[in-house]
């Protein structure tokens, strides 16, 4: 088993985060170039309504521009992940796990795979049917005969170690959707896990349960480390 550290946030600016990840993956990788034993992390949090751009997002995928960003409370950054265009914002669980691949003995696409599957099983939980399709990182379901994309990926891997992660629309605003052109992808539509049941859901529960499936599916040994501001 894998000793993992988890952080939850809580609700917390972007640039909050992506700084708190940053200085972890660093440690990180600072630690395995010394054969120095550090943990893994899954940092969980929401965001505030905030727009980021992967390192092959097309900047006309942002279809708004930055004065309607503030009317509507949003930010937007260029960061180092894969990927085009997606949205964070409350209502949407992001998890982003700072693991050395390299020690748990996976490959980057294998990591994704696994990724996925979690997100799968945790939809199942909710008796929602979802799958991935070819070539497009991320989990989809079908409704009203269009294909939804429930789940967004996007990673950085440097030496075999990982940072960024998913996103999974649990009660998010898919209004928020429609200023972009979601992963680049124009023909495909958004769905949240509150939008297929037609209620609110615990992000509480959904957080538990995601976490149970990263314990599975990569064999973690979990602690908790609380997050102060």
């Amino acid at each position: 088993m894998i000793e993992t550290v988890i952080k939850d946030l809580g609700l917390i600016d972007y640039k909050e985060a992506w700084d708190i990840q940053k200085q972890l993956f660093e440690k990180k990788i600072a630690a395995k170039s010394n054969n120095i034993n550090m943990p893994n992390y899954l940092v969980i949090c929401e965001h505030p309504h905030v727009y980021t751009l992967g390192k092959s997002a097309k900047k006309d995928h942002l279809l708004i521009n930055q004065d309607f960003l503030k009317q509507i409370g949003a930010t937007s950054y260029e960061i180092e992940r894969g990927g085009d265009i997606t949205y964070h914002g409350p209502g949407q669980l992001v998890i982003y796990p700072i693991f050395d691949l390299e020690k748990n003995g996976i490959g980057i696409k294998k990591y994704v795979e696994m990724i996925e599957q979690c997100i799968i099983n945790v939809l199942k939980l909710y008796f929602i049917e979802s799958y991935i399709i070819p070539n497009q990182i991320g989990v989809w379901l079908k409704r009203n005969n269009k294909e939804q994309k429930i789940a967004a990926i996007g990673i950085k891997c440097s030496k075999f170690v990982s940072m960024h992660g998913l996103a999974l629309n649990v009660n998010t605003d898919l209004q928020m959707f429609n200023h972009i052109v979601p992963c680049g992808i124009p023909d495909k539509e958004v769905a949240s896990i509150s939008s297929i049941l037609e209620k609110e859901v615990s992000i509480f529960e959904t957080k538990n349960r995601i976490i149970q499936e990263f314990v599975n599916i990569f064999d973690l040994k979990i602690r908790e480390e609380k997050y102060e501001r």
